[in-house]
């Protein structure tokens, strides 16, 4: 007797195992991204330096 598929969305059970499969934790999310908080913080950054050199120089 073969093994029975498992869809691809969910986790097959471990041999031996009491608990039965469950579904994998999506993808996507806030924190799987941390590139676009990088740019966030980094174009502030500069924006501060920005505003200090403008004010260097202005003088």
């Amino acid at each position: 007797m073969s093994t029975p598929k498992v869809p691809p969305e969910e986790t097959p059970e471990a041999e031996g195992s009491t608990g039965s499969a469950h579904p994998e934790r999506p993808d996507g999310g806030m924190w799987e991204h941390p590139a676009v908080f990088l740019v966030l913080i980094a174009l502030g950054a500069v924006m501060v330096a920005a505003f200090f050199i403008v004010r260097i120089l202005g003088r």
